[in-house]
């Protein structure tokens, strides 16, 4: 009886409620659009890649679903600053490790319940040794850096803390 009681209040807590702390509706749709470019150093296709791996990060973590027409939930921005500055100098004007900063302004909206929408920026760096070329290490340097960013945008989206 024990393990019916149990089964049957997990069976419907788990309808609208994830185990990670996620609340989200069954039947919610969402929709990303590709964030714009207004960082003039940031490689052409960061906007692109970032909206694939937001879509990636929300359909792997949710059940919502992703669609082009009338979503419950949408996601636009931009990637608003990507940056190198010297963050530890050395003597003699030089500097011993470098910083990519990348910030991406995002726009929440939901269309189910207005009043939870909401427009934040996020920001996440990555240090590097000077001595290495940044083109070298962009690729793992945006990859750590946009691990980050989806997590606070996930986690600012959908849970309630």
């Amino acid at each position: 009886m024990r393990l019916f009681i149990f089964t049957f209040i997990l069976i419907t807590f788990n309808a609208c409620y994830s185990f990670r702390g996620i609340f989200i509706d069954d039947e919610d749709t969402f929709y990303v659009e590709t964030f714009d470019l207004r960082a003039p150093d940031a490689p052409a296709t960061i906007g692109i890649t970032f909206r694939d791996e937001l879509i990636d990060k929300i359909r792997n973590n949710s059940r919502l679903n992703p669609v082009d027409i009338d979503p419950d939930i949408e996601f636009s921005g931009s990637i608003s600053r990507y940056t190198v500055s010297p963050i530890a100098p050395e003597p003699g004007e030089r500097t011993a490790i470098n910083r990519l900063d990348v910030t991406v302004e995002v726009d929440f909206l939901n269309n189910l319940h207005e009043e939870n929408g909401w427009k934040q920026s996020f920001s996440y760096f990555f240090d590097f040794d000077s001595d290495i070329n940044l083109l070298d290490i962009q690729n793992t340097a945006l990859e750590a850096i946009n691990e980050q960013l989806l997590e606070d945008i996930f986690n600012k989206a959908f849970t309630n803390w």
